[in-house]
Order: C-alpha cells, then structure tokens, then sequence
C-alpha cells in the first residue's frame, strides 16, 4: 500500500530551521552508534573501566587537533572533521579559523545538537582506536589515529594535513584568488582580518572593493554573498554566489548556499541543478549537498532517487546536523507504503530535534502514520 505524508507544512517549516543550522559553525556534540575502540570491548589492561572514568571527569574526555593546508592559507569556512571507525562516520566537527578542532565528549554541550541523552550516542572515549580525517575538497587529507591513550595524557592527537590534489574535478578554493589583481587581493586580506575581528560591516565594505577591482575574483564574491546572506539580504547573496560560480565554476562552496537559498522559494529544478553541478565536482558531497539534492528531487516526483540521496546524507552526518534529512527520509518512504521504516526514522527524530515547531510537527506524523498503519503495526 503507498500512503501520502502530508509534507507541505513539512518542508516550509524544516527548511527554515535547516537553513539556520547549517548556517551556523561550531563544533558538535556527539552522536552515533555502536562506534567501536579497544576500550569498548574489553575490561582487561590499563585501559579497564577508560569509558567509566572519563566520563566522571570534569566535562568528560575530549580530543584535540590540527589542520593545516600545505603551501597555503586556511580557508575562510570552517573545515570540517570526520571520525570514522571501520569505515564508517561516528562524529562530525571542524576546525575554526585557526585550524584547530575539539572531539567532545556526549556531555558537552552544542549550538546544533541536543544534550538529551540518546542510545545513539557516543563518548569520546568510544572514539579511541579511530581514524580522523579534515574533508576538503580540492585536497587529500592525511589521517590521524586516536591512540590508546591513558586518561591522563595530552588529549592533543596531532596535526591532519591537507595537500592539493591535482586530479579533483573541483576544489573549495579558486585559481582566481591566485591571479586576482594586487589591489584586489589586499582588500580580500583585508576583509578576512575584519571577519576575523567581528566587524562584518568592514569585512563586506573591503570585499565589495574586491569584487568591484576584479569582477572575476570567485571566492571574492562567495564570502561577499556569506556576508550579504547574513545580513537576510538574500536576493543580493544569491546574486552574489552566482557570480562566483560564473567566474570560476570549479568552485564548490558556492553551489550549496545557491541550492540552499532556491529551496526556500521552492524553486526545485535550480536546487536540484545547483547539487549535481557540486556533486559531480566532488562525488562525495556534504551532508547538507545530499540533504538539498533529495529534498529538490522529492518536490519533483522522483521519490526512489530522493531516497536515495537522503541515505546518503544520513549515512554521514552521525550527529544530525542537517536535521531534516531523517524526516524527509521518512516522509519519502512512507508515499513508498513503508511505514514501518518510515515510523522509526520519524520517533528517532524526537531524540535529536531541538525545534519545539518541528518537533510538534512530527509527532502529528508519527499519529498521521500510526492510524494508517494495520492493526499490529505491520504494513
């Protein structure tokens, strides 16, 4: 049986609180599930009661680290950092302007995530015996281990490099910053120590000279649209980000935020259009990039590839912090009559989902699918 979810109020409403997390930067708190560590499989050795203990010190276990891109300059977005154990993604943070990185414990608090407590999530003592990797593209990343450590040693694990890779389609930074003009490329430098220092209005004032300088200054144009974005001048981002892509359509960053900003006006082709000119730049993608990609194929009919990429973007964001994916995933497969799978995938939404709106939203789901649904629960 195939069963309609109302998805109206759904995508109006997920997509405003969608906008506004990805829009924030930060690191996160943790989440996931069954991540494994030496520590979490046997009592025996210096390592007997690790998890225990950690989690009784004062804001429990954390990790630190580096990244830092050789032959250049930090980016000005934050870099984001990947924990993976036996392949797959446990916890999600970046590194800040300065390039350095927190891996929290599930105690510490979050701008994104919810402190509730969860059976998905994961401890930083849990993460012990993984592998930490930056994620740019454009660049290949060394890897970092998180070693067997006593509770007391230095909770620095090292630095992770990023080197050019000369085989990517695409990359987060541009060829025009390196053939901008030298006026141009002083008030860019400019712009970024004012952003640096909190003064936004100086920040955009300098990269407006930038752009006015040399109209073909891509990353110019992308942190001016972030600027004019924030300022809710979002016309005049989008503009500004499609300027970006005109100069350099190699340029990668721009197209989330296009993608972004067309899906609040339900413009559903030129988000669709926007995340496969980014993820055949970089097939991996972002957690966001396959969120927006299934959201503008779900509003287009083609419910088997929206699913598809909702997976995809579930499967690497551990801690939901493109929290709308696992309602939409839901909402996708219950018009496919699965409303089992599409129940759970909205009850686990509960547990992460800090929006009272959204949260009402999907218990009214959770009813609308449990009436539809056979005596005994069964489809």
């Amino acid at each position: 049986m195939r069963y309609k979810l109302w998805m109206v109020a759904a995508v109006a409403i997920g997509l405003l609180v969608g906008a506004q997390a990805h829009g924030q930067n930060g690191a996160a708190a943790t989440a996931g599930s069954n991540a494994g560590g030496p520590e979490a499989a046997s009592n025996l050795g210096k390592q007997a009661n690790y998890a225990d203990l950690a989690e009784h010190q004062r804001g429990g276990l954390h990790f630190t680290g580096t990244v830092k891109v050789e032959g250049g300059a930090l980016p000005w977005d934050p870099i984001p950092v990947v924990v993976t154990c036996n392949g797959v993604a446990k916890y999600r943070t970046e590194a800040d302007s300065k390039g350095q990185f927190t891996i929290q414990g599930s105690r510490a608090g979050s701008e994104l995530v919810p402190t509730k407590s969860s059976v998905n999530q994961v401890t930083a003592s849990q993460l012990v015996g993984c592998d930490v990797q930056a994620s740019m593209p454009g660049y290949k990343s060394s890897t970092v281990h998180i070693a067997n450590q006593d509770i007391m040693d230095n909770p620095d694990i090292g630095t992770v490099m990023l080197t050019p890779d000369s085989a990517a389609a695409g990359s987060s930074t541009s060829a025009t910053t390196a053939s901008a003009s030298k006026d141009a490329m002083k008030q860019f430098d400019k712009a970024r120590s004012e952003w640096q220092n909190n003064n936004a209005n100086g920040a955009k004032h300098a990269l407006e000279k930038a752009v006015k300088l040399d109209p073909q200054f891509a990353e110019a144009w992308y942190q001016l649209g972030k600027l004019q974005e924030a300022k809710g001048d979002k016309p005049q981002a989008l503009e500004s980000y499609q300027k970006a892509v005109a100069a350099d359509p190699k340029l990668i960053s721009p197209y989330e935020r296009i993608a972004e900003l067309n899906s609040l006006d339900k413009k559903w082709p030129e988000v669709t259009s926007a995340t496969d000119a980014a993820l055949k730049l970089n097939p991996t993608g972002t957690p966001q990039l396959w969120y927006f990609n299934a959201l503008g194929l779900y509003n287009q009919g083609k419910a088997d590839e929206a699913e598809a990429s909702a997976r995809k973007s579930m499967a690497m964001d551990p801690q939901h912090l493109a929290p709308n994916t696992e309602q939409l995933l839901a909402v996708i497969l219950a018009g496919q009559g699965q409303l089992q799978e599409a129940l759970q995938h909205l009850q686990n939404s509960l547990t992460y989902l800090k929006s009272e709106t959204m949260r009402d939203l999907v218990k009214q789901q959770i009813a609308q699918v449990e009436k539809a649904m056979p005596q005994g629960g069964s489809q």
